[in-house]
This record gives structure tokens, sequence and C-alpha cells, in this order.
């Protein structure tokens, strides 16, 4: 096997190893040192750092998680960097709460099952040997044959002792990752890695749960439900669970909540459609609007300040959301949790 290097973190003085074939970002959550991050994947610009000593590879020079800005003073991305020689780095953000609670690995998995929700999103199950640890609502790397870097797709289960990691994917139009993604056969083995994310459910925050999803943020908004009946410190919290689509056959999730204890009485279910004609065409007698403005419908002003906010889904529905909460409604930044994958 090749070589390890030495990083050192120079604010902290923190050392750890990475293996050539790891990334710094990710070498070093693998160490408990809290490296700021999102995406994982190069797209939000999380992770920037500085070399101060040593020497690095990029991955992804055109990585749009760096502006010109970043580039001219000599800025990188931990997640798409690989070391060549020992290193002291400057990471932009330290911080404890990056820190893992469960620590990432890489490992191979089996392809045991696969479903389909609609006409282009699927559920893939992938089991291992190890018991399966992470937290609702976080995401794992998938390595998929003939794609260049990892792709970053949320869990939709929970921990469990089975070793089973589930996926909710959509299938995106020329989409490199889901299209190698789509072609896997049960049977087939593909390198995961994880637990990674932040925008896992508080356990320890006892106000109604809010989750608004979209596409594949089916995935991470279902394992954060499930993770909620899941926890008997949770007993009594509510949960409102708000799922957008074009049109009727691009819904989903509704069988799955219903499985949940509670579905009906504390779980409820607000699943909308943005595109009128796609909705009259297909009988829908549901709501029509986008998402966000669903939330905004059915959650009374004086109630907003009681709730725990988790979305995930498209871009322009996550901007809309946030523009909504953050920015229209004032609910404060950290009762609202999302991961950037864009």
């Amino acid at each position: 096997m090749s070589q390890a290097f030495s990083i050192r973190v120079q604010q902290s003085g923190a050392e750890y190893s990475c293996a050539p074939d790891d990334t710094v970002l990710r070498a070093g959550l693998r160490a408990g040192i809290g490296l700021s991050y999102e995406c994982n994947v190069g797209s939000c610009g999380s992770c920037k750092f500085e070399v101060v000593e040593g020497e690095v590879r990029s991955l992804w020079e055109e990585a749009p998680g760096l502006n010109p800005r970043d580039r001219q003073r000599g800025r990188l991305l931990a997640c798409q960097c690989v070391p060549v020689s020992d290193c002291v780095i400057k990471p932009m953000i330290i911080d404890d709460h990056f820190i893992p609670t469960d620590t990432p690995r890489r490992f191979t998995s089996e392809l045991v099952a696969i479903r389909d929700l609609t006409h282009d999103i699927r559920e893939f199950v992938f089991t291992d040997s190890q018991p399966a640890g992470f937290r609702p609502g976080q995401y794992a790397l998938l390595h998929l044959p003939g794609v260049n870097g990892p792709r970053a797709y949320s869990m939709s289960n929970i921990r469990n002792p089975e070793g089973r990691w589930e996926f909710i994917i959509r299938k995106v139009p020329n989409g490199a990752g889901t299209a190698a993604l789509f072609e896997l056969k049960v049977g087939d083995r593909i390198d995961i890695d994880g637990p990674y994310g932040l925008a896992y459910l508080r356990t320890e925050v006892k106000r109604t749960v809010v989750c608004i999803g979209g596409g594949s943020g089916l995935a991470p908004m279902l394992s954060i439900a499930r993770g909620m009946v899941a926890d008997p410190s949770m007993d009594g919290v509510k949960l409102k669970f708000f799922y957008g689509a074009r049109g009727p056959r691009d819904l989903c999730g509704e069988d799955e909540l219903k499985a949940l204890p509670g579905f009906g009485d504390r779980i409820e279910f607000f699943p909308a459609l943005s595109d009128p004609d796609l909705a009259k065409a297909g009988s829908w007698t549901g709501l029509l609007g986008f998402i966000h403005e669903q939330v905004k419908a059915h959650i009374p002003a004086d109630q907003l300040m009681e709730c725990e906010f988790y979305t995930c889904g498209p871009p322009v529905m996550i901007n809309a959301v946030m523009q909504m909460l953050g920015g229209e409604l004032k609910v404060p930044p950290d009762r609202i949790h999302y991961d950037s994958f864009v």
C-alpha cells in the first residue's frame, strides 16, 4: 500500500494521517478533527483551506465551490484535495460542531434490493457486514462504476444492526451519477463512504418537527420521520411532513409514512403539486402550489417559532424555503437544517 501522509492543522496543532487515496477533509473527519464542510463533493465551498507547507493534488480544478478570488488567494477545497507529501494546512473554519458522532468509514457494499417508487425515483438497498451507524437525515458518498468522483446521497432509513443502507434517488436527466446508479443490478457491489452531514434530527429538541422535501429530498426527510418515531425521548413530538412534486406521477412517500405509528395523528402529511395542468390531467384534488407556500399556509404564524425545520430537495426549492423561513418569517437559523449538495 502507498505511503500515508501526515497533516497538521496550523491553528490547533492537531495532526492526523491521510492515505494517498483519501481527501484532506474526509481523513480529518475520520480522525475526529472538526473541519468545516457541507456537500463533500466540491460544490458548496464550506471546506476551504490553504496549504501552509507541503503539497496537495486537486481532484477537480474547476470545482464550483471556489470563486475567482479564492483561487487568487490560493485557497483550495479540502474535499477535493489529496496529499502528495506531509502538509501543514490552515482551514478557514474549525469547530467541534463538525466532529462526526459516527466515524465515517469506506466499505464495500452489496446491492440487495431495488424498488421503483415513481417513474424516475427508485429505492436502493445496500448491505454491509457491519452495523449501519448514522444519524437520521445524514448522507453517504457512493463510488459508482465509470463515474469520476463519488456522489452524495441521503439515507432514507435509520441506524440498524443488519448493516442496511437504504437510499431513495431520483434519476437526473443527463446525470452521470444517477445514470450509473440506475444501471446497477441486484448483486452488484460498490464502495460507500459515510456517514456525513449536519442536517440530522436533533433528538434533544422537542419542538414540532417540520420536514420539507422534493424529489430525492424525500430520503433524508423520511429518515428523520423514522428516527423521530423510533426514539422514545421524542414521544409526543408532532411531525408535519411536506412533500412537493410537479404532477401526480411524481408523488411518493405516503405509503412509507403510513407505515409509521401515529400517521394521521401526530404525523400529518401534506403532498402538493406545483403544475396545475398536470394536476388537472391527473384528476388531482389535493393541494396545489409550491411546497414552501404550503408550509406557510398550514402552520399558523404564532406556531412557527415552536417548530424545528428540516429540508432537502432541488436547489430552487431549498432557496425558496430558506428565503421564506429565514428572510420573510424570521425563523432563527439554528432551527433550520439542510445540507447543500449543489
